[in-house]
């Protein structure tokens, strides 16, 4: 959706998982010499400044990052990632967060490639900015799913799709579901992340895409979920989820020991869940 804008929320809860399991993901993939190939189908802007008006509106990224980036990780993956966030702010002050072009962006080699993809216009002008004249990387002003299913499968074949839409639009949830099950047919060995809001009961619906995924029975289907409250009934997002298709070997043992240090230093009623999606779910 056109009016929807990811800098109100960078750098929140929402926003630390999902960028660390990324990194998961990216360090899996850089870890053989092979070529690998990264879509970011939800792209949204290169760098966000938490400074702006966007940003203070609600404040969100002082629940995720601001904790995270006060500490000093003891795990590998979480210092990294932290390291990543440090980088955009030399002065030694968190302002930027980067957003996943940037952080995909950082991690590729000489050989690997990214598509980004992101239908609005204002944002398309900040990834021109962010992320310079790499020819590693081709932008795309297109839909996303749509955008998904025509760059797939890719050259090299070898690599994953982020996928994280709003949600603002209902229909996501059903979009997402048809898409994924197409998108894995025609790209058998690429990696699938998908992103997931934990919402209030009456706007949650979840449950209902991860039971839909797990019926189609998709090959090693991992499921992480982070909470940092109580579920509310009221309207809120108290958590969020990521399903990871194809998983690599280990990254659940790696995400385990990062997750479970990431909950202490957000503190709280801070939660998380690691288990693999079966239809039982």
């Amino acid at each position: 959706m056109l009016s929807y804008r990811h800098g109100f929320h960078a750098g929140n809860h929402a926003d630390v998982l999902k960028h660390l399991v990324l990194l998961g993901l990216l360090e899996k993939l850089r870890g053989k010499d092979k070529p690998f190939t990264c879509i970011d189908s939800h792209a949204g802007a290169g760098l966000y400044d938490l400074f702006n008006a966007h940003a203070q509106t609600n404040r969100e990224h002082e629940s995720g990052i601001v904790p995270l980036c006060s500490s000093q990780p003891v795990d590998p993956l979480l210092r990294h990632y932290v390291e990543r966030v440090r980088a955009c702010n030399p002065d030694s002050r968190l302002r930027f967060y980067p957003g996943s072009p940037l952080l995909i962006q950082g991690e590729l080699r000489a050989q690997d490639r990214l598509h980004v993809l992101e239908l609005h216009p204002a944002e398309q002008i900040s990834l021109q900015e962010s992320l310079g004249q790499d020819r590693r990387v081709s932008l795309h002003l297109r839909d996303a799913f749509e955008g998904l299913l025509a760059l797939t499968p890719p050259e090299p074949r070898r690599g994953m799709a982020l996928i994280d839409p709003s949600y603002e639009d209902k229909k996501d949830y059903q979009r997402v579901h048809a898409t994924l099950v197409k998108l894995q047919r025609r790209w058998p060995v690429g990696i699938l992340a998908l992103w997931y809001p934990l919402l209030a009961r009456e706007r949650d619906h979840s449950h209902w895409l991860c039971a839909a995924l797990a019926r189609e029975n998709l090959p090693d289907v991992l499921q992480l979920e982070l909470s940092v409250g109580p579920q509310a009934e009221e309207f809120g997002m108290h958590g969020s989820g990521m399903l990871v298709i194809n998983t690599p070997w280990q990254l659940r043992e790696q995400m385990q020991a990062s997750l479970g240090e990431l909950v202490k230093h957000l503190g709280g009623e801070s939660s998380c869940s690691i288990q693999s999606l079966s239809s039982a779910n």
